[in-house]
């Protein structure tokens, strides 16, 4: 687990480097570890390396180089060779288990800089591997540990004496004059995961909310996830070396070294095995409203048909017209959410069977849920009040109240009391970007009230 400044690099530094000391000294006994392991393979995980929201993409090809220049330090060059058979088989693995990575939808063919600050150090102490690069995605942290399993296991398939490295920068918060300025979530977040990998507490990496993770500002998150799934199941000895920040930006570094197999450790397995507690709780708590969208869901997903309105639902659901929104997560992502400002349907059982169809099927930011899903799902259905137009943002309230931002033809509408949406700036920033207007252009603000049911 290592950071990945450029300024670590003495020709980018230019002396500035020195604040950061205990980096670079545990940076070189990490490496110099990595040398004495003698590895035939380096697979290297990099945010910045090309991301796509559901897609784990791998370097294809032979080998790339990069430089520091775009840091003024053109000089300072690098090249590697692929490990071409690691990445087939790889490759695959992956597409026997019909999971979302491959080499497809390469956009930047050279090094990125998560991936040459390790090497810079590595390459001091050894040469005679070959890279796997692989980058990060969107997709839940769950699926990121799966990747670093079938990595472990494509590594035992081919033999190959492995050493896995998660490059990422932990927050970018920690100080005003940081570049991203302060937010107690920043320091918050660097102490969480700095104790959690030096316990190497692993399961807790798929406890982190995907809110906190935001506005921490936090770099290396998902990297270190696919490197302890890599680990899964393993008995590793943890080093923690460093953690520093006098930049804004949280550096730490933390090794392991495996000791043989430890069934206990499955983290996923008992991840997933609480996940569905939590379902099963859930969904005997479920409301007339949520189950009308669940079992529309799993009709249309299993059949591509549309579920008629049944019988016994309350008698509202049949009398009144309302707007209404149904949201879908998994694995505490969003994995679908489609809705009506005002009613389009005859009732309101109509609307939601409609835009139930819609967020499984049909949200332009997702691909359709598949029938394997239905059981991870997590549904949410909101009831629209009437809007109203307001003359001030100091009239919305984030809490109870959503946002409608209307600039001529252009619309955009957020629901109230969402998870990481924690002031009426952030509420309207979001809704007008979804409409396609400007931060800075006026727009009109409608307000309106919900009834979340789920």
């Amino acid at each position: 687990m290592v950071p990945h400044p450029p300024l670590i690099v003495p020709e980018v530094g230019k002396g500035e480097e020195r604040k950061i000391q205990n980096t670079i000294d545990a940076y070189q006994k990490a490496a110099a570890w990595i040398g004495e392991l003698g590895p035939e393979t380096v697979v290297l995980l990099s945010p910045h390396q090309t991301m796509y929201a559901d897609y784990f993409h791998i370097s294809p090809g032979k080998g790339a180089r990069g430089d520091f220049g775009q840091f003024g330090a053109g000089q300072v060059k690098l090249e590697t060779v692929y490990d071409t058979e690691f990445v087939r088989k790889l490759c695959k693995l992956l597409d026997e288990e019909r999971f979302p990575a491959g080499t497809d939808g390469e956009r930047e063919k050279r090094l990125d800089h998560g991936t040459m600050a390790p090497l810079y150090f590595i390459n001091q102490y050894w040469k005679e591997y070959q890279l796997v690069r692989i980058g990060l995605s969107g997709l839940p942290l769950v699926e990121h540990y799966r990747l670093g399993q079938h990595i472990a296991k494509t590594a035992e398939l081919l033999g190959r004496r492995t050493v896995l490295v998660g490059s990422g920068d932990l927050s970018h918060r920690l100080k005003e004059d940081g570049p991203y300025g302060f937010r107690e979530e920043g320091p918050a977040y660097d102490r969480r995961i700095m104790d959690v990998m030096g316990r190497a507490a692993f399961g807790e990496l798929l406890d982190f909310p995907e809110d906190f993770c935001e506005k921490a500002g936090e770099c290396g998150h998902r990297s270190f996830t696919i490197m302890a799934g890599a680990l899964d199941e393993r008995e590793v000895t943890a080093n923690r070396l460093s953690y520093e920040g006098p930049f804004g930006v949280g550096y730490g570094i933390c090794m392991y070294e495996v000791r043989g197999n430890n069934p206990t450790r499955n983290f996923k397995e008992q991840y997933e095995k609480r996940e569905q507690e939590k379902l099963l709780r859930m969904r005997e708590q479920e409301d007339a409203y949520v189950q009308l969208a669940r079992k529309t869901i799993e009709s249309y997903v299993r059949t591509g048909e549309i579920l008629d309105v049944p019988e016994g639902l309350p008698e509202e659901m049949y009398r009144d017209r309302a707007g209404t929104f149904v949201s879908i997560k998994k694995d505490g992502s969003l994995r679908g959410c489609i809705g009506t400002i005002k009613a389009t349907q005859t009732s309101i059982a109509m609307e939601i069977i409609n835009n139930a169809v819609s967020a499984s099927a049909r949200d332009y930011r997702f691909s359709p849920i598949e029938p394997e899903e239905l059981e991870k799902l997590i549904i949410s259905v909101d009831i629209l009040g009437e809007c109203e137009k307001i003359d001030s943002p100091a009239q919305l309230d984030v809490k109870r109240y959503g946002v409608i931002v209307t600039k001529g033809r252009k619309r955009g509408l957020l629901l109230p009391n969402l998870d990481g949406v924690d002031t009426i700036e952030e509420q309207i920033a979001i809704a007008k970007r979804k409409a396609g207007i400007g931060e800075e252009e006026e727009a009109g603000l409608e307000r309106f009230e919900v009834i979340r049911h789920f």
